[in-house]
């Protein structure tokens, strides 16, 4: 491993992912900050946190539950990205990308998920 998360080409996707939910959640209504604008950008930010925070541990099993958490909150995220657009919330373009980026992250925590367990 490298010398920091921050090293992680899946933390650095996470972060934009969850940049990116920031933006697209910007136009909701306001009736919204404190449902679904409040629950993607948690989740969104999980993912990235729980990337940063599994890599710190010191064991290998402990960051394979963290990389669990953020593929679980990575998963909400998409769940609340289909809610949003069923309710016609935040602009098409950015929520394509927003989802495009949560696939890139899902494929990619489901990789390292793999690679750790099969080190065992």
């Amino acid at each position: 491993m490298g010398d920091s998360f921050k090293d992680l080409l899946v933390w650095q996707r996470a972060v934009q992912l969850s940049l990116a939910i920031y933006k697209f959640t910007a136009s909701f209504p306001d009736s919204e900050r404190f449902g679904l604008t409040n629950q993607l950008r948690r989740a969104s930010v999980s993912v990235a946190s729980n990337i940063a925070e599994g890599y710190g541990r010191s064991m290998r099993g402990e960051y394979l539950v963290f990389l669990g958490h953020a593929r679980g909150s990575n998963c909400e995220v998409q769940t609340q990205l289909t809610i949003a657009e069923g309710l016609s919330f935040g602009k098409a373009s950015i929520r394509r990308e927003v989802e495009g980026l949560s696939e890139e992250v899902s494929r990619m925590l489901v990789a390292i998920m793999g690679k750790l367990q099969n080190r065992r």
